[in-house]
Order: structure tokens, then C-alpha cells, then sequence
């Protein structure tokens, strides 16, 4: 039945048989396979038999149809997509134009047409293409009256398809050839290149002129998580507000570099990210962090959630949630730092809450530190010895006796 089909209506005849056998089937009342056998895979399924039997012809019918002219306008639209939607390289833009016009040749060929661009841009080349279809859905080219009018056409499609993925585009290139091509390395002269790799050295150079956006897209492309280290090294020292949104989506996987650029940035929506970080004792090198970069970007909106941490484990837990209160500079942060200075086990921490007071340098956060001037700690001892110098005789007045 299949085999004798020669022309798309004798197909459609085929498959309409197949329709009827395939209604048969389902009405007949064949016998169910004998479910006391052994071996259950063996059990013949007469109805399977048949259904499969009419899936291997209906295959077969799909493998003789077409081509048609459907499908070659459908494989210039795909190539069309391909040349709008790729960034192609400066080597492969005049590929992309030869390989239009190779088509353009050829499909002018076959269809007994004349074709060509405007111009060289990407816009002039998929006009033509347009043309081109425009023509193909025009001419209603029969699958059996016109089969080698068509066939042609998939073929020359088919080809144009293949050299546009000959043309070389932007992901073709190496890290470096992409950087090179963008003039990242622009910067690098004989006189200032001293270091290698030369990716360094640019990153150095772009740090020394305040260009935090060459950096950042050299982040974005180093695959090197040694070079990215050396991005977001000079991202941190020059605290460009550019970075923040780099540095936070980083930070969102508790990374501390990152995490300590938001700090010299001092963007206070950070904190929404940041406050999550400093809960619990499970991490104290995150938390340490974390908590200098919340003390950098200094909003009173972390005072309680950084007080918090005076009670951690950690001893320099403690001692950075001091200092980051010192930073904050907030007056409700003077009691609980005092009783830090007071109470704490570890010297190291109780001098820091010392210095946040200084920090705060109000009236009572000075008096609440030099109590402690003749501290048996020398470190705890030097900071209340410079709450007292810096105390003036009307602080003293407004203190209680």
C-alpha cells in the first residue's frame, strides 16, 4: 500500500486506509493473551500486534511525503532568526553577507528569479531573505507537479543554513580574543605594562583611572576565579556605588569578598541581604564579615540586629559587632556596649566596645568608657584613657556624679 504510492494523493488514500483498519481494530473482538503463562513477556497481545503494525506504516507514510516549499521557507526563517539574533564577529559579518548572496545565486537559479541586497548591513541581508519567501509562498509550488522545483529549494536553504554556522560569531572567540576585540587591553602601553597576565595589569590600570565599569565586565567575562579575585579586590578599594548590584547578586551566595565591597560601597539596601547573615553561631567567619561591611554602610537600622551579636560565641564575633556599633554611631547601642566593657570574659572584645563608645562620643558613651581608666586590661585602659582626654568640662557637668 505504501510502496505503491508515487504521488501525495496516493499517500493521503493510504492513510485514510490505515483510518479505517485502525477503527477495525478498535471495534473488533480480538482475544485477550493468556495470562496463566509463565513467562509473561512472551504472551502474544494480538491487538498490540496490529496497533504496531499501523504505527510502522504511518511512519512510513510521514518518511514519503515532501518535501515541500513549506519546509524550505521554514529552514530561510530560521536562518533569518540566526543572523538577527547572533552577535557575529568582525571576521564573520562579511561571512554572513557571502553567504546570503551565495544563496541568493543560487535560489535565483531555481526559481528563475533575480535577487539581491541593498546593502551589507544585517537589516539588507534579511530583507532579501523576505523577498525571497515572499517569492516561494507566491509561486504555490505542488509537491508533485513542482517535486524538483522543491527539492531544489530545500537543498540551496539547507546550504545557507550551513554556512551561516560556518560564519564565525561572538561565542566562537576565547575570553581573551572577546576582551582584545572590545579594546579592553586598549589601556596596557609599553610603559605601564609590567605585570602578568596582561588581564591583571589592565584591571590596575582601570583601578588608578576610576573606570570601575571596565573592571566590572571584566568580572562578568574572566572564567579565572583568580582574575575574578583581582576585580572585586579593586572593586573593594574603590567602593564604587557602579558595583553594587555585581557585588550584591554575589553576596546572595554568602561569598565574603563581595560581601565586603557592599560594606566600602555603603549602600544601605544591602541590609536586607546582610541582616540574614549575622543570625546564629554557625558561621563566625561569615558573621565577622558580614558585620564589618553592616558597621561600613552605618545605618541605625542595624543597630538592634547588630547589638544582637554582643552575646555571641565568638569572641571576635563580639568584638566586630562592637566596633560595627561604634560605626552606627547610635546612641541606643551605649548601654549595651557598656555592659560589654564591664562584663565580657575577653579583653580584646571589651576594648573594642571601649572604642565604639569613644566612636559615639556623646556625653554619657565617654563617661561610660573612661570609668574604666584604670582597667587591669592595658587595651581596655588606652581607650578609656582617650574617652577621658576627649571628655570637656561641660560633658563632665552633664554627666551624673
Amino acid at each position: 500500500m505504501v510502496d505503491e504510492a508515487e504521488t501525495e494523493a496516493d499517500l493521503d488514500e493510504a492513510e485514510a486506509k490505515l483510518d479505517e483498519v485502525e477503527a477495525d481494530i478498535e471495534a473488533a473482538d480480538l482475544p485477550e493473551p493468556d495470562e496463566d503463562e509463565e513467562d509473561e513477556e512472551d504472551v502474544a497481545d494480538p491487538r498490540d500486534e496490529l496497533e504496531t503494525t499501523v504505527t510502522g506504516l504511518r511512519d512510513a507514510i510521514e518518511t514519503e511525503r515532501g518535501p515541500y516549499a513549506e519546509d524550505a521557507v521554514e529552514t530561510i526563517e530560521s536562518a533569518k532568526a540566526t543572523i538577527e539574533d547572533t552577535r557575529w564577529t568582525e571576521d564573520g559579518e562579511p561571512e554572513v553577507v557571502a553567504a546570503v548572496e551565495s544563496f541568493l545565486d543560487s535560489v535565483g537559479e531555481v526559481l528563475d528569479e533575480s535577487f539581491s541586497t541593498d546593502g551589507e548591513t544585517m537589516a539588507d541581508l534579511t530583507a532579501a531573505l523576505d523577498d525571497v519567501i515572499e517569492t516561494v509562498e507566491a509561486r504555490d509550488l505542488d509537491p508533485d507537479d513542482d517535486a524538483e522545483t522543491v527539492a531544489d529549494l530545500c537543498e540551496v536553504a539547507d546550504e545557507l543554513e550551513a554556512d551561516l554556522a560556518d560564519a564565525e560569531e561572538w561565542d566562537d572567540l576565547s575570553v581573551r580574543e572577546k576582551l582584545d576585540a572590545e579594546g579592553f587591553y586598549d589601556v596596557l602601553t609599553p610603559e605601564n605594562r609590567k605585570d602578568f597576565p596582561p588581564e591583571w595589569n589592565a584591571i590596575k590600570v582601570y583601578e588608578k583611572q576610576n573606570d570601575p565599569e571596565s573592571i566590572l565586565h571584566g568580572l562578568e567575562m574572566f572564567g579565572s576565579e583568580y582574575m575574578q579575585g583581582h576585580c572585586i579586590e579593586s572593586l573593594k578599594r574603590m567602593g564604587s556605588p557602579e558595583a553594587y548590584d555585581a557585588m550584591e547578586q554575589r553576596a546572595q551566595k554568602r561569598n565574603k569578598p563581595p560581601i565586603e565591597v557592599l560594606g566600602k560601597i555603603g549602600d544601605e539596601r544591602a541590609l536586607d541581604t546582610l541582616h540574614d547573615y549575622i543570625e546564629g553561631d554557625s558561621d563566625p567567619a561569615l558573621q565577622t564579615v558580614t558585620i564589618k561591611a553592616i558597621g561600613e554602610i552605618g545605618s541605625t537600622d542595624s543597630t538592634q540586629a547588630v547589638a544582637d551579636r554582643l552575646v555571641a560565641e565568638n569572641d571576635t564575633v563580639r568584638s566586630n559587632a562592637a566596633r560595627a556599633l561604634g560605626l552606627i554611631g547610635d546612641t541606643r547601642a551605649i548601654d549595651p556596649l557598656a555592659d560589654v566593657l564591664a562584663d565580657d570574659d575577653s579583653n580584646p572584645v571589651r576594648a573594642s566596645a571601649a572604642w565604639a563608645l569613644n566612636q559615639i562620643g556623646t556625653a554619657e558613651a565617654l563617661d561610660a568608657a573612661r570609668e574604666h581608666a584604670d582597667d587591669r586590661s592595658f587595651l581596655v585602659q588606652t581607650e578609656a584613657e582617650k574617652a577621658e582626654g576627649a571628655m570637656t568640662d561641660e560633658d563632665r557637668a552633664e554627666t551624673p556624679a
